[in-house]
């Protein structure tokens, strides 16, 4: 069945309302910590309070005396007993050596390397007395120098012996030699400076873990708020624990939101289930808020330098980017693709530029662990292009539409000089639908209303493309992924035609039990209330590669697609034979089987109760049920685009900036639910606009302390933040997936930043504001307006 055809049938592009939310509006959700087990005890660990130290001495006999307490565990007690937290991406220098990889032990082992490193954990009988005992815990610190920012990390102090001069790695990709002969020759050159900030991820529910252990067979159960709980199992049991994969069940049940930040493997998994076994009881940990912004790995933190040559009619001939990316103190999962495989690749954007080089160097500091937060290196590239295509426009005289749509593709397949071929897109329908909703013809007048109440008025635009689903396997895996990337799908189809879904896709807000329920049931021409899905069990859903990086339709709707091929397949045998027909010559469609050229015709229900009652047809011939399973590892990413305008007003005596109008136009392929679509764009926005304008994480340059420990400091977006967003989407079906869809979940964070830039940098022109660095927050443009008039 191809894309075009499924895209027709009943159940698709309908808003269906989400299945899950009833559970979730009523309260009767279970999260991590509404689970309470038998036996239970309570974690607390204790963290560093110094960004680098070395760790002279631990005195856990006043803890452990205390009442309740059970156990104090230091690094001591796991050192040499098990691995530490491993990296899923390896990458290549270019010098050819390997990326540096130091240990990264579930508790610190002679030195702590950022405020919030896990020093000890503390095991009680309520999570009173643990807290109580986490403060008795004596470490006797010898402080060494911190250093925060990548400027800075090559004449720090060392975080780690393996890397003396903290550079983690020197990655590259293009012809650097015919990039530089290019910019020889180019008639203009435009450059540009920029910081991405470090974000923070503040999910609404923080993660949360209960490990325990079952003596009578000998296996662990790690109940956890994790987006990928097969790729934590594996990472746990093969390269930290050492224990038999089948000896451990991990369980993540409703989770709320992850933006990325509960894909890792983090150190409290791993001490709960560990410890489990060591005391025999259950043990349960939940974050505060203020563990959560010290501990959960950080977002973004890139400082880049980019230059684009051009023509004199500002055609693109090529762009050279270097960009220093931020680690933090030890490498994350897949902390090290983010600013290689999934940022450097992506900077040909939407623009037919002949020629890129990007050079990537990564570095150590005493900060939290850097790794994906939503779009991961897909944002930071497009940040980066987008505020630079707008900068060309304005030093060329040209308008900021006008030089995008003389650089965009419109050949397809087009494959781009940075290793990405994008198969299919329309660039100048996404600019012309989001123009006409956005009324730019409008916006001089409404300057000009601006202007009179004493307000700047800008308008800025981002084109963005990003790549979701990151595929094929063998490719990844030759770029450095030390696992698979394909996904798992399993349709069971009980003896009432009712069915029941296993995918190795992970929700944590997407709507998947809603929109994959609406895949199957359109597939088979049964009601959406009649399938049910269930995901996020080891020991319910065959292997899969969990959510992120907006793959779950593309990837895990594919796999479930190829099950319900094989579903059909072995229905129609079973239909041929109840009607003493040819399996070649029946047809299904709309829950029904028919005949060709006859009106012999069977419905699902019959044939799976058939299926599971093989009174009519030879047992000898096919066997008994109706339950396949499927694989599917992707041959290509998918492409989602689109453009974003966005127009604000600015208080030139406070530097106050308002979002007056923001319009999203995106290319997601197929749509299954627009509704979840339109719900997943306005999330993206909020994140992106938010990075834009309020969220900034920054620790102390001297010390290390995280500055921006609480909602008190950091400031998130709240809902009067927002004009009314205006929506609407183009199609192009992928052409390499069978539902023709592609990622939705990232794309308001990536294509929004430099929209929003882009516009507050348009209405400081005539105040002689040329740049500055996100976030706009009202300090921040009030001090770039008295900079400009000085």
């Amino acid at each position: 069945m191809g894309a075009s055809d499924f895209s027709n049938l009943p159940h698709i592009g309908e808003a269906v309302r989400r299945k899950e939310d009833y559970r979730f509006l009523t309260g009767a959700g279970s999260y991590t910590d509404d689970i309470n087990l038998a036996n239970q005890s309570h974690a607390v660990f204790v963290r560093s309070p110094h960004a680098h130290a070395a760790i002279k001495r631990i005195n856990t006999a006043k803890a452990e005396s205390m009442p309740g307490v059970t156990k104090v565990f230091t690094g001591k007690d796991v050192e040499g007993k098990m691995g530490g937290l491993p990296c899923g991406w390896l990458i290549t220098s270019t010098s050819g050596q390997p990326m540096k990889e130091p240990p990264h032990p579930i508790l610190a082992q002679g030195k702590v390397r950022y405020v919030g490193d896990h020093v000890a954990m503390v095991v009680a009988d309520t999570i009173e007395q643990a807290k109580n005992a986490a403060e008795a815990v004596e470490v006797d610190y010898d402080v060494l120098p911190a250093v925060v920012s990548v400027s800075d990390a090559a004449k720090a102090t060392a975080l780690h012996d393996i890397a003396p001069d903290n550079h983690c790695y020197k990655w590259a990709i293009g012809d650097k030699t015919a990039v530089d002969a290019v910019f020889a020759k180019a008639a203009h050159v435009t450059r540009l400076d920029l910081v991405n900030n470090r974000l923070i991820p503040n999910a609404l529910e923080p993660r949360a873990a209960i490990g325990s252990y079952n003596r009578a067979n000998d296996e662990y159960t790690l109940y956890v708020a994790n987006q990928n709980p097969h790729v934590e199992r594996l990472l746990m049991t093969a390269f930290v624990l050492g224990l038999p994969e089948h000896k451990v069940r991990v369980i993540a049940p409703d989770v709320g939101g992850g933006f990325g930040s509960k894909i890792f493997l983090y150190a409290e998994d791993v001490c709960l289930t560990w410890a489990a076994k060591q005391l025999n009881c259950s043990i349960k940990w939940t974050a505060e808020r203020s563990e959560s912004f010290l501990s959960d790995a950080h977002g973004r933190d890139h400082v880049s330098h980019a230059e684009m040559a051009m023509d004199s009619q500002g055609k693109f001939l090529a762009l050279r980017v270097h960009t220093d990316a931020n680690l933090g103190a030890y490498l994350s999962t897949f902390s090290t693709a983010v600013p290689t495989i999934l940022y450097a690749t992506l900077l040909a954007g939407q623009y037919a530029t002949p020629q890129i080089y990007v050079e990537v160097d990564a570095w150590f500091t005493n900060t939290a662990p850097v790794d994906a937060y939503r779009g991961a290196g897909r944002p930071e590239a497009t940040y980066l292009l987008e505020r630079l295509v707008t900068r060309c426009a304005w030093e060329l005289g040209l308008s900021q539409d006008e030089i995008r749509k003389r650089n965009f593709i419109t050949s397809f397949p087009y494959q781009t000089p940075v290793a990405l071929q994008y198969d299919v897109g329309d660039y100048h329908a996404c600019m012309d639908k989001a123009r006409a909703l956005a009324d730019v013809a409008g916006f001089d007048a409404r300057r000009k209303a601006s202007e009179a109440r004493g307000l700047k008025r800008g308008i800025g635009y981002s084109s963005y493309i990003e790549a979701c689903g990151i595929a094929p396997s063998n490719i990844a895996g030759a770029l450095g992924a030390r696992a698979g990337l394909f996904e798992c799908g399993e349709v069971r189809v009980h003896p009432t035609g009712s069915v029941t879904v296993f995918t190795g896709s992970h929700s944590h807000g997407q709507g998947h039990e809603t929109t994959f329920a609406q895949v199957v049931a359109a597939r088979l021409g049964i009601a959406v209330e009649a399938v049910d899905v269930v995901h996020g069990d080891t020991g319910r859903v065959p292997f899969g590669m969990g959510t992120y990086g907006s793959r779950s339709i593309s990837v895990g709707g594919a796999a479930i697609m190829k099950a319900l091929d094989k579903i059909e397949t072995k229905a129609k045998k079973i239909a041929a034979h109840l009607m003493e027909a040819s399996a070649a010559d029946v047809e299904f469609a709309n829950g029904e089987f028919t005949v060709k050229g006859t009106d012999k015709k069977v419905t699902f229900g019959q044939v799976a109760l058939t299926a599971y009652v093989p009174h009519n047809y030879p047992l000898d011939k096919l066997e008994p049920g109706l339950n396949e399973t499927a694989f599917y590892d992707p041959t290509n990413f998918t492409f989602p685009a689109g453009t974003y305008i966005c127009e604000v007003e600015v208080d030139p005596a406070t530097g106050a900036v308002k979002v007056d109008r923001f319009t999203a136009v995106d290319d997601f392929g197929t749509i299954i639910n627009p509704m979840i679509v339109e719900g997943q764009v306005h999330g993206g926005l909020v994140q992106g606009i938010g990075q834009a304008l309020l969220e900034n994480c920054v620790y102390d340059k001297d010390t290390g302390q995280l500055l921006t420990g609480s909602f008190m400091d950091y400031a998130m977006p709240r809902a009067d933040d927002f004009p009314q967003f205006k929506l609407d989407t183009v199609c192009t079906p992928c052409s390499h997936n069978p539902l023709g869809t592609k990622g939705c979940g990232e794309a308001g964070a990536i294509g929004s930043p430099p929209a929003v830039i882009n516009a507050v940098l348009d209405a400081l022109k005539p105040l002689g504001v040329k740049d500055f660095d996100m976030p706009a927050s009202p300090n921040r443009v009030w001090e770039a307006i008295q900079a400009a008039k000085a």
